[in-house]
């Protein structure tokens, strides 16, 4: 059974840094391609970073040049660096498989990321 477990989440001003982090247990996770998405509320759950087994990485427009995913897979683990962080970026956080190259495993809790303006 997957397990996701988000942390590192919190209330941050305008401008500020956050790095969140998710540990994976269950699977693999050296050969899975892995992703942070985000959920505002009234909105769709988004893909913002993805990061391959290879460690090649891509990011949502709305946060290129901001964030940093990264993993490290001895710890089997999926962080994300979040810099220069705006109010829009407020949302629940979640680590989950790259739905663009594999099948989503069910969702962990999230952590709550709110930015104040």
């Amino acid at each position: 059974q997957v397990q996701l477990v988000e942390s590192g989440g919190g209330l941050v001003q305008a401008g500020g840094s956050l790095r969140l982090s998710c540990a994976v247990s269950g699977l693999i996770f050296s050969t899975r391609s892995m992703a942070w998405y985000r959920q505002a509320p009234g909105k769709q759950r988004e893909l913002v970073a993805g990061i391959t087994s290879d460690g090649e990485t891509d990011y949502a427009d709305s946060v290129k040049g901001r964030f940093t995913i990264s993993r490290d897979n001895a710890k089997n683990t999926v962080n994300l660096q979040m810099n220069s962080l705006k109010p829009e970026d407020t949302a629940v956080y979640y680590c989950n498989t790259d739905r663009r190259r594999t099948f989503l495993r069910s969702w962990g809790q999230g952590t709550q990321v709110t930015v104040s303006s």
